[in-house]
């Protein structure tokens, strides 16, 4: 059995031995705050991250440190059929930065068999981080061809439409590239997508 405690020391001790002094302080130069970042790459992570099976309590006790590398390695090796909803609720809301929305989305909320129900909630709501981790999430479905329902289809341009109309560059960043992937899901879903945006004056290519 894992002694979760050591493991997570060993780890830790790791991302000492591959730090990135450089990057790390490019990332706090763009206010990407953490405790303690590495400044340790993706591939490297994903690299370290293979060494060990994917585990709930492991991947807690990682997510409870305040290090950039912990928490990404927390979503890489989090069992996404063990993932409760209350505790993407949980990570959600302690999510600080734009990297680890965008990166929740990708390695682990996508897989979730509730993905698409808490990626209408979080863009529905008024957490910036929470609504570019949802677009990431839709985003992420309808590359693997994964087409909303009518309600969804009208939640979603209704959503973006009003991100699209207001000032967070981050936000509007992850509507519209959902917006592409939806409009790639086929040609009504492309036009769907063009009349909406022209029925507000907004641009979409």
């Amino acid at each position: 059995m894992m002694d979760v405690v050591q493991t997570v020391k060993d780890i830790k001790h790791s991302f000492f031995l591959r730090m990135n002094g450089e990057t790390a302080r490019s990332m706090r130069d763009k206010g990407v705050q953490y405790h303690l970042n590495w400044g340790i790459s993706l591939p490297d992570l994903k690299q370290m991250a293979s060494a060990y099976t994917k585990d709930f309590d492991l991947a807690i006790a990682l997510w409870k440190e305040d290090i950039r590398e912990c928490k990404i390695m927390a979503l890489m090796l989090m069992p996404p059929e063990k993932m409760l909803p209350e505790i993407a609720d949980i990570w959600i809301e302690q999510t600080h930065t734009q990297e680890l929305a965008e990166l929740s989305a990708f390695y682990l909320y996508q897989y979730l068999d509730y993905a698409s129900v808490i990626a209408f909630e979080w863009i529905a709501s008024n957490g910036e981080y929470k609504q570019i981790c949802g677009y990431h999430i839709l985003s992420r479905l309808f590359m693997k061809g994964k087409e909303p329902d009518e309600r969804g289809i009208h939640e979603l341009l209704d959503q973006i439409v009003v991100v699209m109309k207001e000032e967070n560059a981050s936000v509007k960043r992850a509507a519209y590239t959902c917006l592409q992937r939806f409009a790639q899901l086929g040609d009504v879903y492309e036009t769907i997508a063009h009349n909406a945006m022209k029925r507000n004056n907004l641009d979409f290519l």
